[in-house]
Order: C-alpha cells, then sequence, then structure tokens
C-alpha cells in the first residue's frame, strides 16, 4: 500500500532521529529538519482541530463528557450516553473560553450517538469531516476532549496514538449502544473523553470516540479505546438532524456460517423484503452494500452503520444462480420498544465498574491524584439537580413520543420544502393537471388529475380513480403498484405544501437505487396511503416518489427526470415507473397542462 503522506513524514522523522543519535558526538547538536517538520505538522493539525472541541456538561453540574462542532452554525456530534443524563438542555465549553448553551437535536441510542446544537453564534469553529474508509491500522490520531472533567479552564485534553485497528464489533447492551465497524485506537480515552473526537494526523474528524477497556481498579485507560467512525455517522446525519428518533437496520434475516465456511441464511422472515427479493434460507451471502461478506461478524459491522429504511445492494447465490438486488432495510426495534430501552440505557456502555480498592488517607482539601475537586467521572453520579430551560430555550425544545425535539424536525421540513419552491409553486394551479405523450414503446397516454377524479388513457385501456375513495384498494393501471394514486400524492404536495398535504414529516437522507449521493425524504400519508418524497440536495428539485398501500407491499416508484421549463415553473418531461423489480413504464411528457382556476 501507498504510504500517505503522513506516514511517510513520521517515517522519515524515525529514520532521521535514529540516524542523528547514531551519529552525533555532542548532546547540543541540532535535531535533524525533517524531526522538526514533523513536529510542526503535528502541532499545526492539533491547533487546527482543537477548537472545534468541546466539553459537555449537565446543567446540574454532576457530570459530563465531550462533543465536536461539525457546522458553523453549531451542530455538534457527543455520544447517548453522554447527553442522556443531560436531558434536553445542556451547557458546552469551547478552547475560546466560552460556555454556551446547547439543545439536544436527536439521538441514536443504538448506536450511541447524539446531535446537539450550540446557540449564540453562527460563525463556530468547526471540524472537516474525514473518510473512515481510508484509515489504516498504523495511521497516527489523536484524540480530543474532557477526560475525568479535567478541562476546568476549558481547555480540552489532547493525547496522540495510532489506529490500532478498523471494522472492529462491540456487541451492544441488549440491542442499543453497539458499536460496529468502529475504529481501535491506542489514543488515551479515558471516562470524560467520551463523545469527543478522533482526528487523523492532519486533523480530519474520523470518529466519535465512546467506548474504552479500563484496567479492574482505577477505571484508567490501557491502550484499547473505541470510535464510532465517522462514514457511520454521515449514514445517520439526515436522520439525526431530523430530530426523530433514530433506528438502526435489519435485514429481517441471520446468518451463519456453513460447514464450508460460506456465510449462508439460516433464517428469514417471509414478511421482510430481502425474503420479497428473493433471498432464501441456505443462501450464500456474497456481498451487502457494496462490501464483500466471508465472516458472519463481517456482516454484522456492515449491517450495523445503515439506518433502518435504506436500500442497499445485496448479492447472494441460491440454488447455483447469482442475483444482485436491492434490499430495503427493517428496523431493529419497534418506536415503542426503542422508547422502553432508552429508559433503560446506562450512562455509560459496558457494565458498572468494580468498587476501587481501598485507599491511604489523604487531606481532605486536597484532590486525589489525577482527579479535580467537585463532580467528577468515573464514579457515582452525584445526585442530579432539575434545572429548567431558560425561557429563551423553552421554545427551541418540543419533545412527542417519537421526535426527541421536534422543533429541529419542522426547520428541515421547512428547509427541503423551500428549495423544492425556488423552482416555482404550484399553489394556484388548484384545476385540473393533464400529462399527454409517448410510452416508451410507442403507444400514447393522457392522464387528467383533479381534486374529484382522475382518469387515464393508457394505451388502448381507460382507467379511472375516485380519490374519495380508499387509495389503496384502487391501484391502478393493474401492475403499475398504483401509479395514479402515486400521481394524485405528487399533484396535492405541490399544491398544497407539506404543512397542509396531510401528517407530514422530514425523514432524514436516503440513497436511491442507481443515483449517486443521499436525498432529503418527506414523508406524508393520505388517505391511507403513505408517500416519500426524494428531493435531490443540490438543486432541491423532486426526484422521485414511493407510494405505499401498505408496510408488508412494494410502494410504487416514480422517478422524475428531464426537467424543463413549463410557464413559471419547471416540471418533469420523463417518468420512470417501477414496482418491485421491474420497470413498468417510461413516460415521456410532451404535454403539460396546469389549471388556475
Amino acid at each position: 500500500m501507498t504510504p500517505t503522506p503522513s506516514r511517510g513524514l513520521w517515517f522519515a522523522l524515525l529514520m532521521s532521529a535514529a540516524a542523528w543519535c547514531a551519529g552525533s558526538a555532542s548532546p547540543a547538536a541540532d535535531p535533524p529538519q525533517a524531526v522538526l517538520d514533523a513536529e510542526r505538522a503535528r502541532i499545526d493539525a492539533i491547533a487546527r482541530a482543537v477548537p472545534a472541541a468541546i466539553a459537555v456538561f449537565e446543567p446540574g453540574g454532576s457530570g459530563g463528557g465531550s462533543g465536536v462542532v461539525i457546522s458553523p452554525d453549531g451542530y455538534a456530534l457527543s455520544n447517548f450516553h453522554v447527553v442522556k443524563p443531560a436531558g434536553p438542555f445542556m451547557r458546552c465549553s469551547m478552547a475560546d473560553g466560552q460556555l454556551y448553551e446547547a439543545v439536544l437535536v436527536n439521538i441514536d441510542p443504538t448506536g450511541d450517538v447524539a446531535l446537539i446544537r450550540l446557540l449564540g453564534r453562527d460563525d463556530f469553529p468547526h471540524a472537516t469531516l474525514g473518510d473512515s474508509d481510508q484509515v489504516r491500522a498504523g495511521d497516527w490520531c489523536f484524540a480530543v476532549g474532557n477526560p475525568f472533567l479535567l478541562a476546568t479552564d476549558f481547555q480540552p485534553s489532547v493525547s496522540y496514538g495510532i489506529v490500532s485497528g478498523v471494522h472492529r464489533y462491540q456487541p451492544p447492551a441488549g440491542t442499543i449502544l453497539e458499536y460496529t465497524d468502529c475504529i481501535q485506537t491506542d489514543a488515551a480515552i479515558n471516562p470524560g473523553n467520551s463523545g469527543g473526537p478522533l482526528f487523523d494526523a492532519e486533523g480530519r474528524l474520523i470518529g466519535i470516540n465512546g467506548r474504552a477497556s479500563f484496567d479492574k481498579r482505577g477505571r484508567v485507560n490501557v491502550g484499547v479505546g473505541y470510535a464510532i467512525s465517522i462514514n457511520q455517522i454521515k449514514n445517520f446525519l439526515g436522520h439525526l438532524r431530523s430530530g426523530r428518533l433514530v433506528d438502526h437496520a435489519t435485514l429481517g434475516a441471520t446468518v451463519a456460517t456453513d460447514d464450508r465456511g460460506r456465510v449462508v441464511v439460516s433464517n428469514i422472515l417471509e414478511n421482510s423484503d430481502a425474503y420479497r427479493r428473493g433471498l432464501r434460507f441456505g443462501a450464500q451471502l456474497l456481498s451487502f452494500a457494496g462490501r464483500p461478506v466471508t465472516t458472519v461478524n463481517g456482516f454484522k459491522n456492515v449491517l450495523g452503520i445503515f439506518p433502518a429504511g435504506w436500500r442497499v445492494p445485496v448479492t447472494f447465490r441460491h440454488e447455483d444462480q447469482e442475483r444482485e438486488v436491492y434490499v430495503r432495510l427493517s428496523g431493529v426495534h419497534t418506536p415503542e420498544e426503542l422508547r422502553a430501552k432508552i429508559q433503560q440505557a446506562p450512562d455509560e456502555p459496558g457494565p458498572p465498574p468494580p468498587a476501587p480498592a481501598p485507599k491511604p488517607p489523604q487531606d481532605p482539601q486536597q484532590p486525589e491524584p489525577g482527579e479535580t475537586p467537585g463532580p467528577r467521572l468515573p464514579g457515582p453520579r452525584l445526585p442530579r439537580r432539575v434545572e429548567p430551560p431558560p425561557a429563551h430555550i423553552a421554545p427551541l425544545l418540543d419533545e412527542r413520543p417519537d421526535f426527541p425535539n421536534f422543533h429541529f424536525n419542522v426547520l428541515e421540513r421547512d428547509r427541503v420544502w423551500q428549495a423544492c419552491a425556488a423552482h416555482g409553486t404550484a399553489s394556484d394551479a388548484t384545476g385540473r393537471w393533464t400529462l399527454a405523450g409517448r410510452l416508451a414503446n410507442g403507444d400514447p397516454f393522457e392522464i387528467v388529475l383533479g381534486n374529484d377524479e382522475i382518469t387515464a388513457l393508457w394505451g388502448s385501456r381507460r382507467e379511472r380513480l375516485d380519490p374519495r375513495l380508499d387509495l389503496d384498494q384502487q391501484l391502478l393501471p393493474a401492475g403499475s403498484g398504483g401509479l395514479l394514486p402515486a400521481l394524485y400524492l405528487w399533484r396535492r404536495l405541490l399544491i398544497t405544501g407539506p404543512a397542509e398535504f396531510g401528517e407530514t414529516y422530514y425523514l432524514g437522507t436516503a440513497p436511491l437505487p442507481g443515483h449517486s449521493g443521499l436525498f432529503d425524504v418527506l414523508v406524508g400519508t393520505h388517505n391511507v396511503v403513505e408517500g416519500h418524497f426524494s428531493f435531490d440536495a443540490t438543486s432541491g428539485q423532486l426526484a422521485a416518489l414511493e407510494m405505499f398501500p401498505d408496510t408488508q407491499s412494494d410502494p410504487c416508484e416514480i422517478y422524475f427526470q428531464d426537467y424543463r421549463p413549463a410557464g413559471e415553473r419547471r416540471l418533469p418531461h420523463r417518468l420512470t415507473v417501477r414496482w418491485g423489480e421491474a420497470v413498468f413504464a417510461e413516460m415521456l411528457v410532451e404535454r403539460f397542462e396546469l389549471t388556475i382556476p
């Protein structure tokens, strides 16, 4: 493997230092320039990274941990087990010597991640996100945080080390606080470092520190710490910003190693999407989300980095046939199960620490070595003083059953819609909409969308849908999965916007099969069916719609392409319709008519 610049620099440092030590005749000799350059590079990287680190304090001052700011408007990452005792409101310090108020945005209890937002500035120093898939054992790295709550002057501690291993798996406490595909490091991580950043040698954020192996007596780091990879967090970041409770994914199947050493399906739910895509008992799993599957542990690792609901490519072999399909991942928990587990979650992952050994008497006015006076970690927390949020903070907090903070869901929902509306709204076009053109096979089509009736000329067939009746019972045309009710939802959203569409919320970001990048997703329910609207995160245009008649069926999928001006709006002139694994139709729109009453 070609060394990275940082590895090459450190190799030069070690070789130059060895030559200097071997050939130096006097201890006063100047160190080689390579040594000085490496030292300067390390100091500069730390200086760039440290200002983004934060110390997280509970409102009552009885404990805390660490975190890192990732955007200039104050969004910051930490651990779920750090923010859980603090509740929805906390205070955070930074290396600038300032103490900032912060509110909870969302939590990922399964992955032990939390997103908070610091208040008071729109120009916070923030970390540059790295690529944890490029991290290798032996890379230099450093951890920044507040171990043992030592940062009484708000200046975080820095520990330097190497990446000891990648793609590590740390089992959960039940089904939460599970560390999959995480980074192992020997950079010192102690209680209080939880939630803080792990940077690479260039000062890029590659992980969030969370767990460590401690000795049996003093809970002191022994050189084995674990960080949640930043690429896993990137997958969840849109969901975290939604303020809606986050769950991790399951395939709906379990795997085992057979007598030939292959990873095979050992059990599968017949109502899972994996089963609908053809995965069966005994099938050999070859790759998952683009990563080869060679061990059961490796499969658990890659499965754990995805949110529930994502669609990922899966390659398997069954009955001597190899297939690649896209599978929609289910959630590990029901919302009720996840809420119950949050209440039971420990403040720190892993078993409670053993009682410390007896110590000789000390001056009660002096802190023990390595500690600071006052509240500390590890050890039992002091009784937490309940501190209500200040009056100016209360409007930013809106906890609901499935939303740790619904306030941020509204912000994201409105952001997505405003970007879409910039291409022209249809709020005035409340009359009939007509789409006419030809299918890819040359057959004509004409669809008229109205408030009380939808009609379609589809080749030689005529179809009619009554939107006043249950849409899940009118999945027309046959074989489409419900193209006409899906287009009815599309028209309704463009006219009413998400606030008036029905029960609508921002889901987060998700991939689309055959497309690069992640898309913002709004979920809306109207007339017993659910629509998932995917918007291009760059242009704001609606890229796709999935209409679900129920949770156990394949949705009708419409992909909107070839946007062109149509009056004061831009509308799609090519629609690809899919149902299951088949393309139902390619619609080439030649005429758009939107009636304004």
